[in-house]
């Protein structure tokens, strides 16, 4: 796909205007960076730009028939906040092992989850099986053009509250908010550059970028479970090429790092993965007289961030 243009991006920031909030960016003097607190959003993340936006373009048909969608969580949430408001039936495809407070958000707004998959590629699998069984539309958590203009509405906020950023970091799965925020800076003429952080464990992004195609990560085990995309997205993919979107990796000590410096410098309780930007930033990897880090993806167990803060994984 092309980037987006700048029409396309404000059509899609009005038509989810009634169901997102424009979330704070706040100054940490700690950190010495802006940090937008997506994690403020519904549901806890930004996900639920994009998953409004791509259920308010279904026929009616496609809403009669339900979606099916694979998450780790963040995107399971946003696609049942979404199902509920609009009255579509939502299917949402977990790993084993996801996180139970994900689970248990998911299920709040009415979902069914289905946790029979070991992985986020098997739960792919799944998907595409399950919605040519049932007529079930997809909603991609990444690799959909009407998703990435929903997480593009970021892009146009942090742009008016921050028209002097020079780098803007964000947290990489698959490449959905990245490849939007960039798009939307560079739509409204924004000079930032958009630096992407993943895992390591499961990085794809740079090999992606190297291969000329999408490139299968290495699919560990990784404390960032939003982070962890299978394989980066074509049209992400395709935008990261044409805006020249920087790939960074962070390992599990870098990450957790940056999760324990969100908590005790920033006072943000996000997630592993939420807080990969400020992990990036934290380790020296970013250079920039004033960045921006996105924080997104506030849904992590009160135990499991007291493991986390006390030293443990």
């Amino acid at each position: 796909m092309s980037v987006l243009d700048r029409a396309s991006i404000l059509a899609a920031r009005d038509a989810i205007a009634p169901h997102v909030v424009a979330t704070p960016l706040v100054w940490c003097e700690a950190l010495g960076v802006h940090l937008k607190l997506e994690l403020l959003q519904r549901t806890g993340s930004f996900k639920v730009r994009g998953a409004f936006h791509r259920l308010l373009h279904l026929t009616a048909g496609e809403r009669a028939a339900g979606i099916v969608a694979v998450s780790a969580g963040n995107h399971a949430a946003a696609v049942a906040l979404a199902g509920r408001e609009l009255g579509v039936d939502v299917l949402v495809l977990m790993p084993k092992g996801a996180s139970t407070a994900k689970v248990a958000l998911t299920r709040s707004f009415g979902a069914t989850v289905d946790l029979e998959s070991d992985g986020a590629a098997v739960a792919f699998s799944r998907m595409a099986a399950i919605s040519a069984a049932t007529g079930r539309v997809i909603v991609h958590p990444y690799d959909d053009p009407l998703v990435i203009a929903g997480a593009a509405s970021v892009g146009l906020e942090i742009a008016e509250s921050a028209p002097d950023a020079d780098v803007v970091v964000v947290p990489l799965g698959g490449g959905g908010l990245s490849s939007g925020i960039a798009s939307a800076l560079a739509a409204v003429g924004h000079p930032a550059r958009v630096v992407a952080v993943d895992a390591r464990a499961t990085s794809s992004l740079a090999a992606s970028l190297a291969a000329g195609a999408p490139v299968r990560g290495p699919g560990q085990p990784t404390f960032a479970d939003a982070l962890a995309a299978p394989i980066v997205g074509e049209h992400p993919l395709a935008i990261a090429r044409a805006l020249g979107i920087l790939p960074i990796s962070l390992d599990e000590d870098q990450l957790l790092d940056g999760f324990r410096a969100a908590y005790r410098l920033a006072k943000v309780a996000c997630e592993v993965g939420g807080s990969a930007a400020v992990g990036a930033l934290v380790a020296g990897l970013v250079r920039a007289e004033r960045p921006v880090c996105v924080v997104s993806g506030g849904n992590i167990a009160a135990d499991v961030a007291a493991r986390y803060l006390q030293g443990s994984g």
